[in-house]
């Protein structure tokens, strides 16, 4: 690992314990997401600066994709199986979420905000 590398793993393992991250044994907080042809359900969800949530997706039909680059996210979410992530988002702002498996034709419609206040 170079010495950028660890300076950067370290300044986010820092943040992390600043921000407030759950305590050992506290469960994170689950938003649960549901993703059908085309859309996902809700459409918007908000989230706070250093609160961890574990995202709880599942498709009612094909299989979907749901993808931000800039909080990490890039699931692959089948149907009939709960696919799930956790994570602790550290900067505000709207985050555009979207599908990034075709599904039809409707695929480019297919997106969720995620706000972080």
């Amino acid at each position: 690992m170079t010495s950028a590398a660890r300076r950067t793993c370290l300044a986010l393992l820092a943040s992390l314990l600043a921000t407030g991250a759950p305590a050992r044994g506290a469960e994170p907080r689950v938003v649960e997401i549901v993703a059908r042809r085309f859309e996902f359900s809700p459409a918007l969800i908000t989230l706070k600066k250093g609160e961890t949530v574990t995202l709880r997706l599942k498709s009612l039909d094909v299989t979907h994709g749901f993808f931000q680059k800039a909080l990490g996210i890039d699931l692959e979410i089948e149907p009939g199986k709960v696919t799930e992530m956790t994570l602790t988002p550290l900067t505000e702002g709207r985050y555009l979420t979207i599908c990034d498996h075709f599904c039809g034709s409707g695929h480019g419609s297919m997106k969720l905000t995620i706000v972080v206040e």
